[in-house]
């Protein structure tokens, strides 16, 4: 409602000229002091408004202003806002770039136009992180975004995955927001690789420019990338044994379209299931979370460090009755 709002005034303000706060709205059926926030966001947002103070002052455009957009169908008008992403607009810096413009568009369109692109913000909205996901700091994606735009080598300390820092002079291609996570992806010493921007402990943008090289495509290189990621990724196959009445008890659990009975069975009648995962700890997860009901068969590792975490328990628990006794 407030974008439609801001344009409706935007649009008054262009057809008439200078107008009072009173006269908007009353004109908008807002409260003054509204108007008075809806002059700020545009002005924010790159707009040139300004208030005239006086007996005959009021608010007004920079003359000349306006907005102009044509050739536009409903359907790439619709398209064109369902594409934002404020968030991550923001982010690298854009925020109120993304904001003035979508708001200039929206005011430039025919009013039937923009009554349907304006039903998109208010009907869709996109939240890229999956859930319990606290987000990622990323302090140096703004200079990471501008020595993109810029192309200009760049001096990146990086925290490993395994620990410790590395220094690369590294040549930044392109910035992808990957399930609400920030890759750079960069060439260095000739190879094309892939760093997680949280990881990014300093970024000194060199005055060093470079030439992209020919016919790099970010989307096609970042696509093969996942692809090849995916194709070489080691995952974990939890192997457990189940009896037949405790399967539907583990698919329940684990999720159902994860849970892969293999059709072959245990001398003693139990059936042995599979589930896959992609990292270490959900599949420890998954097994101590069925360990009530299945029998960790493979990989060992799981089964050792459930043992590690049941003596843990146990140790814990007879120090806390130990420590009771004494205090009885």
């Amino acid at each position: 409602m407030r974008a439609s709002r801001l344009v409706n005034l935007l649009l008054l303000l262009q057809t008439r000229g200078l107008m009072t706060a009173r006269e908007l709205s009353r004109e908008l059926e807002v409260s003054e002091r509204t108007i008075y926030r809806d002059v700020d966001a545009l002005s924010s947002s790159g707009v040139p408004i300004y208030a005239e103070r006086g007996p005959h002052g009021g608010i007004r455009l920079v003359e000349g202003y306006r907005t102009r957009l044509t050739g536009l169908t409903p359907d790439e008008a619709e398209a064109l806002f369902l594409s934002g992403l404020p968030g991550p607009a923001a982010e690298l810096g854009l925020g109120t770039v993304v904001a003035a413009a979508r708001l200039k568009v929206l005011a430039a369109l025919p009013p039937e136009l923009r009554a349907r692109a304006s039903r998109i913000t208010e009907r869709f909205h996109f939240d890229a992180p999956g859930w319990f996901q606290t987000p990622d700091t990323v302090p140096f994606l703004g200079s990471l975004a501008a020595a993109v735009w810029a192309t200009r080598r760049v001096r990146l300390t990086y925290r490993r995955a395994e620990g410790g820092s590395v220094v690369r002079d590294v040549e930044p291609l392109g910035l992808v927001l990957k399930g609400g996570t920030w890759y750079l992806v960069a060439r260095c010493n000739g190879q094309f690789r892939t760093y997680r921007v949280s990881r990014v402990l300093a970024a000194e943008t060199t005055d060093v420019p470079f030439e992209r090289p020919d016919a790099f495509d970010l989307a096609r290189h970042w696509s093969a990338s996942i692809a090849a990621y995916e194709r070489d990724f080691e995952r974990i196959e939890l192997v457990l044994r189940v009896a037949p009445e405790e399967l539907d008890t583990v698919a329940g659990i684990l999720g159902r379209e994860r849970v892969r009975p293999d059709g072959s069975s245990t001398p003693d009648g139990r059936l042995l299931v599979r589930a896959t995962y992609e990292w270490d700890d959900e599949a420890l997860s998954a097994a101590v979370r069925t360990a009530h009901v299945a029998e960790v068969v493979e990989p060992a590792w799981v089964s050792d460090a459930m043992l590690a975490f049941a003596r843990a328990i146990v140790q814990r628990a007879n120090a806390a009755v130990h420590g009771l006794a004494a205090l009885a």
